[in-house]
């Protein structure tokens, strides 16, 4: 019993989606941004966060929800962990590629001495695209 215990714990850990606190950047070539200008790198870079501070909302809201059903599978109805959805999708790929797209950008901007700010911890879910904005800027 405690061997199927365990078997289905690992199942169900296998099948939850990863946090995008742990999730790493694709790599990009900064080659790709090289013809760009600071002012076009500085919107590129503004664009890229957005995109990645809506996404890391919804991955982190995923991680939560499968944490929280792998925890009472675990207490209540261990069989039930072998239907958990979870696993990365589509959007943690296009996730670790923009993550890799920023530091291309960031790369290429420190390159190009454009003196754009960036910040590194993982993006806070933004309600709009000005609080992106702003919070790139500062």
């Amino acid at each position: 019993m405690r061997k199927l215990f365990l078997f289905a714990a690992l199942i169900g850990l296998s099948a939850c989606a990863s946090n995008p606190d742990k999730m790493t950047a694709s790599y990009v070539s900064p080659i790709t941004y090289q013809n760009h200008s600071c002012t076009q790198l500085s919107a590129e870079a503004q664009r890229v966060h957005r995109r990645t501070s809506d996404l890391y909302g919804t991955l982190d809201k995923e991680s939560s929800n499968d944490t929280a059903q792998m925890a009472v599978g675990l207490v209540l109805f261990w069989p039930a962990l072998f239907f958990l959805e979870g696993g990365d999708g589509p959007q943690a790929a296009e996730y670790k590629r923009l993550k890799g797209e920023y530091d291309a950008i960031e790369q290429t901007s420190i390159t190009k001495n454009c003196g754009i700010e960036f910040k590194q911890a993982a993006p806070e879910p933004t309600t709009n695209n000005q609080e992106a904005e702003k919070t790139l800027n500062d």
